[in-house]
């Protein structure tokens, strides 16, 4: 009975630590709605008054981006705002033939009389961070953006943006990401949809509410005094703007999230790409947690209300452990239930938790209609794709709980980009893109075996107990099998 106790102790934390999740999701959507409710009162630039325009330095942090780079620099030229209050910096730590191919086009938009310049380094110390510390270093800007190179702002971006800085506590704006490419394919709609929720219940429920929020290393204006102020940008994380977030936030500055300003951009297209950007922000987001957690609890600038909303969003990317903990240990637990007659209550108790599924399908809703619109029709959509999302979104935890336990225990690796396609100009001509990462994860093998795992689980259903089987957790293990087996076909195939 020592190891059945060990394994109901283990499971029931984990679904106890969904739960709280949930609870904190539950509690953003209630700010989510009541921001709606409040008006703007924020005080502004007036950009019309030339005395008034500040000095912007646009920051292109680049690696190797062959694909989108000729887009990227012609959509930044394109940006309204005016010349002699202008500087764009391309920080290309490039390593191949497009470090001459960049330099060419700059070159032809320096001619246009548009500031543009062209940083290189001989190597990638502090990978991203290094190259934006470094480039912030001669920036003739008061307030830095900052893009990836899949971005692709419009021409009005910055007169949306810059005018809150009139408040002098705004150490950020930041806005809401868009997809380009949302409806592709599976793939990059449950990456849309993840997505979608952190910019709308996530970040709006934080940031209405005077909670933490980040910077989405990508998309968004820094006061460059608050850069410096809060350390400056540090390489030893991977989501280096989760980091300097949280420490600019620690000494008082405010960050304003702007919902209504769409900067749009591309998601992955393949799966070996969605998996190496996963892999990093989990993974980085368990090494700020790590940094943070003693800064945060320290803080007394900060509510405890607040307190708890950060570390909850800290630990964001540990909820996939919880999650694959729960999996796994739900085929033993099955069997547990129909063997031990005494654990009923227990059990009953248990299945409270299923309410975690619920607030999560409440919230995701409020999202998803915020963009797709309600009705009947849109709803049930919207319940296929809450369901395709959570199972992809499962299939991923093994992947993902790695990067958490690597980033948790102090594993130190690279930063790996994301390959970058520009499918509306190469279309299915991405297969060949070179960047792609062409050896097989030994992660997925493990994913394979999960799914057979989860199929075990299915038919487990059926011989359990003395009446017939137990199907309570049936519609969790199709999930969990649907979700192991999509993620790791999809890997297979992107390999073939």
């Amino acid at each position: 009975m020592i190891l059945e106790s060990v394994i109901i102790f283990i499971y029931s934390v984990s679904l106890l630590l969904i739960f709280m999740y949930a609870l904190a999701q539950l509690n953003l959507l209630f700010n989510y709605l009541r921001s709606k409710k409040a008006t703007d009162t924020s005080e502004k630039f007036d950009l019309s008054n030339p005395n008034e325009i500040p000095v912007v330095t646009i920051q292109l942090p680049v690696y190797n981006e062959m694909y989108v780079m000729e887009r990227l620099l012609d959509n930044i030229a394109e940006i309204d705002y005016p010349n002699n209050k202008l500087e764009i910096q391309v920080l290309d730590d490039s390593t191949d033939e497009t470090v001459i191919t960049t330099k060419a086009h700059i070159e032809k938009l320096q001619a246009t009389g548009l500031d543009i310049k062209h940083i290189t380094r001989t190597d990638r110390k502090g990978f991203k961070a290094g190259a934006l510390k470094e480039g912030l270093e001669i920036a003739k800007g008061e307030f830095i953006a900052i893009f990836d190179s899949d971005f692709l702002p419009k021409k009005d971006w910055l007169k949306r943006t810059v005018p809150y800085f009139k408040n002098p506590e705004i150490g950020v704006v930041q806005t809401r990401w868009g997809h380009i490419n949302r409806n592709y394919s599976i793939l990059t709609k449950i990456q849309a949809f993840a997505l979608d929720a952190h910019f709308t219940l996530e970040q709006v429920g934080r940031n209405s509410k005077g909670h933490f929020i980040n910077f989405n290393g990508t998309a968004g204006v820094w006061r460059k005094q608050c850069i410096v102020d809060a350390g400056n940008w540090e390489g030893d994380t991977l989501t280096e703007d989760l980091d300097l977030s949280y420490r600019a936030q620690l000494k008082n500055w405010k960050f304003k999230y702007l919902e209504d300003v769409e900067t749009p951009a591309e998601l992955p297209v393949v799966i070996s790409a969605a998996r190496s950007q996963q892999f990093r922000w989990n993974k980085g987001g368990a090494e700020n947690f790590q940094k943070m957690l003693g800064r945060v609890l320290k803080s007394n600038n900060i509510s405890a209300k607040t307190k708890v909303h950060g570390l909850l969003h800290l630990l964001n990317s540990t909820m996939f452990l919880n999650v694959l903990i729960v999996g796994i240990l739900s085929i033993p637990m099955l069997y547990i239930k129909n063997e031990y007659a005494h654990l009923k209550p227990y059990f009953y108790v248990m299945s409270f938790f299923v309410l975690s599924t619920i607030i999560f399908f409440v919230c995701y809703w409020h999202m998803y209609k915020n963009i797709y619109g309600a009705g009947f029709k849109n709803f049930f959509k919207y319940i296929g794709m809450f369901f395709v999302f959570f199972s992809i979104a499962m299939g991923f935890s093994l992947h993902n709980s790695i990067a958490v336990l690597e980033g948790h225990f102090g594993k130190k690796s690279e930063f790996v980009r994301t390959p970058k396609f520009n499918i509306t100009k190469f279309k299915d001509n991405w297969k060949n893109n070179k960047y792609m990462k062409k050896n097989l994860s030994i992660h997925v093998v493990f994913e394979g075996l999960l799914m057979l795992y989860f199929g075990f689980g299915m038919y487990s259903a059926f011989i359990v107990g003395n009446q017939g089987g137990d199907f309570g957790l049936f519609p969790f293990h199709l999930m969990l099998f649907v979700g192991f087996g999509y993620v790791f076909f999809k890997s297979l195939a992107s390999k073939v």
